[in-house]
């Protein structure tokens, strides 16, 4: 049988040159969050449905959309295959991924872990770990921005001057707080290959981060064409614009972004990031003082419940309460409470008491309970790092303890936080509230001097 191999040298147990041709185009549409690898691995199966790889890589694709039938039914296929005809690595890389999907986070990162070890060079396992969503992030770690650091530098010498992983590379620093390092490895990457939207959005995360907002706005203006609307991460991308806008105070651009791209009705996003995206939005939109369109709320209210019917994952929890707590849901709110309280006790809420303290704090502050919000927020400051995310998605957080701090004259601690925020990046928004923190705290000592 002639030996095919995927593009970073591991064999491929195919005798289809189509296949094993299908299968590799679509890893790298893939890795790159591109429009099509679903196709590919649909004619890489059709040429041989015997092969286990290109079954578990649909399947990776049915669970990131909670198309769980399907992608369970592809699951026990590459099990299947690969227990007949598969070799050691990928029954092991079929294992990684599959108890991924099966909600059992804990064995696939053992079983990722090792397997790097014996095959460095299984990008597609060594996805997993990485990125804002990844094995790390929702590990309940407080240091899984090292983590990925630390494992991509130790595995860099098998990887060379790779698009990939130089993505993933430089998203990890720029996490790490090396903004430095990770946006010029980022843009390195993303000029091997400009069609990958993980590198624009990478990018995106570093001109935030080191405080180009303009540089960032202008380029997801000339990017983004390029990028099909269906493509998983255009919505995601276009949320950073709306960041943007929000920076400059332009709530009207912001609330324009949401309503063509990021709403449930028009987004080709997967649900955690439609969910996310669109609740962190409008929580964002309402702290910065402005109104949000009645019916918003309500719609992405209504997609969560459904998306996310039980309690679990700390990142979906913190915008499932952000919904609740914004649409005057409180009885939902308390109810997935108890749920979670109750995995707390149980050791199965990896993130820890910071999930209910959010979730008491977007209620606390929703009732317009501002000391109290600040009250459960600040103990847990530290610690909302281990819901995973992003540290741009996880600044709502931040957002709503300043506005909280505001709100209830805490007006030194609100200066504090928002002068770090300004010496990192410009921002009208940040620079309105301070003059506000500023005329409050003045107005403060001449009643008590």
């Amino acid at each position: 049988m002639t030996l095919y191999c995927d593009r970073f040298g591991l064999p491929l147990s195919t005798s289809s040159e189509a296949a094993a041709a299908a299968y590799r185009e679509g890893i790298d549409l893939l890795l790159s969050a591109w429009p099509g690898a679903d196709a590919a691995f649909d004619r890489a199966i059709a040429a041989d449905p015997e092969f286990a790889l290109a079954h578990i890589a649909r399947a990776r694709i049915h669970a990131t959309y909670v198309q769980t039938a399907a992608a369970k039914a592809r699951i026990a296929s590459a099990r299947a295959l690969a227990a007949k005809s598969g070799t050691e690595r990928e029954r092991s890389h079929i294992e990684a991924l599959a108890l991924g999907m099966e909600g059992q986070p804990v064995k696939s990162l053992a079983i990722t872990l090792a397997h790097l070890e014996k095959w460095p060079r299984d990008a597609m396992i060594l996805s997993l770990p990485l990125g804002a969503f990844g094995l790390f992030a929702f590990s309940g770690m407080a240091d899984h921005d090292q983590a990925r650091v630390d494992l991509c530098q130790r595995l860099a010498p098998h990887y060379g001057d790779d698009w990939w992983f130089g993505t993933y590379l430089g998203w990890a620093h720029t996490e790490n707080g090396d903004v430095v390092t990770g946006r010029d490895l980022t843009q390195r990457a993303l000029d091997q290959r400009p069609a990958n939207a993980n590198a624009a959005h990478a990018l995106s995360h570093a001109m935030f981060e080191d405080g180009s907002v303009a540089d960032a706005d202008a380029f997801i203006a000339d990017w983004l064409p390029t990028y099909d609307r269906r493509g998983i991460l255009y919505a995601h991308i276009n949320w950073h614009r709306a960041l943007i806008a929000l920076e400059h105070d332009d709530h009207r651009r912001a609330l324009a972004i949401y309503a063509d791209t990021l709403r449930p009705a028009v987004s080709a996003a997967f649900p955690l990031n439609i969910m996310s995206d669109c609740a962190s939005l409008l929580w964002r939109c309402q702290l910065g003082g402005h109104e949000v369109p009645t019916h918003f709320w309500p719609e992405i209210a209504a997609y969560a419940e459904q998306a996310f019917p039980s309690p679990g994952n700390a990142f979906v929890e913190l915008h499932m309460a952000i919904a609740a707590a914004a649409t005057g849901n409180r009885l939902g709110l308390d109810h997935r409470l108890a749920a979670l309280e109750q995995r707390l006790s149980e050791g199965k809420l990896p993130a820890g008491l910071v999930v209910p303290a959010l979730y008491r704090a977007a209620r606390a502050f929703a009732d317009d309970k501002f000391a109290e919000c600040v009250r459960l927020l600040e103990p847990v400051a530290s610690e909302v790092v281990r819901i995973g995310g992003s540290h741009a998605q996880r600044e709502i957080v931040e957002d709503m303890l300043l506005v909280a701090l505001l709100k209830a004259g805490e007006n030194a601690k609100a200066l504090a936080i928002l002068d770090q925020r300004l010496h990192r990046r410009q921002s009208a928004r940040d620079t309105r509230w301070r003059a506000q923190a500023l005329r409050h705290s003045s107005a403060s000592q001449r009643v008590h001097p």
